[in-house]
């Protein structure tokens, strides 16, 4: 298992919406090609939905340069403390004991299974800094989600009335929590919402989806 701090601002934005140029951000020396990827989570939780209630996410994830399981819980404003463990063969219904380990005082010994599924197609710029180090990530998601028994898991995403439930949101995230870092994420939400970006509703997709 590994484990960090994961610091990061998300936010609504229409389908027309544009990224802003990114050059003002405090700190910025240069900005990545963007690199498309397309992800796949499936979200746990017990009946209930003990994990949610306590803003915690558990989700195992195919795709990306981080996929695997992640455990993430609060840890303060903008703020969670993200726990990962690896993908295993043969493990998409049985959450990995040392991260269920973590939350059974939440869960009370009840059982975790699927709750939601979603799949994103995410667009990312990674910010550099003077010394060619990555400063910040803007991540542009495209998201198709549903919960868990609205549909089967290969058709297409329903919400609550039958439609495709699917959204756009961006997601600026520091790698560290420093001066610098702090500085580049304020000044990068500081463009978006000036271009006409919102704070995000919820504080999550999973949120996003169980509101639904």
């Amino acid at each position: 298992m590994t484990e960090h701090l994961e610091i990061e601002r998300k936010f609504d934005v229409s389908t027309e919406f544009t990224i802003p140029g990114l050059a003002g951000v405090p700190g910025c020396a240069a900005a990545s090609e963007p690199v498309t990827y397309h992800l796949s989570a499936t979200y746990y939780d017990t009946p209930g939905n003990r994990l949610a209630a306590s803003k915690i996410t558990l989700r195992r994830r195919t795709g990306g340069p981080d996929e695997g399981w992640h455990l993430k819980l609060p840890a303060g404003q903008h703020a969670r403390r993200e726990i990962r463990a690896p993908l295993a063969a043969g493990d998409e219904g049985q959450v990995p004991d040392e991260l269920a380990a973590h939350v059974t005082e939440v869960t009370g010994g009840l059982p975790l299974a699927p709750i939601a599924f979603l799949h994103t197609e995410r667009t990312v710029v990674t910010l550099l800094d003077t010394a060619g180090q990555p400063l910040a990530e803007v991540a542009d998601d495209v998201v198709t989600a549903r919960r868990a028994g609205s549909a089967t898991k290969d058709s297409a995403t329903k919400d609550n009335d039958g439609e495709p439930l699917r959204w756009r949101e961006v997601e600026v995230e520091v790698p560290e929590d420093s001066a610098d870092t702090r500085l580049a994420l304020a000044g990068t939400a500081r463009l978006l919402l000036a271009a006409g970006a919102l704070p995000a509703a919820k504080e999550s997709k999973l949120a996003r989806v169980l509101g639904s």
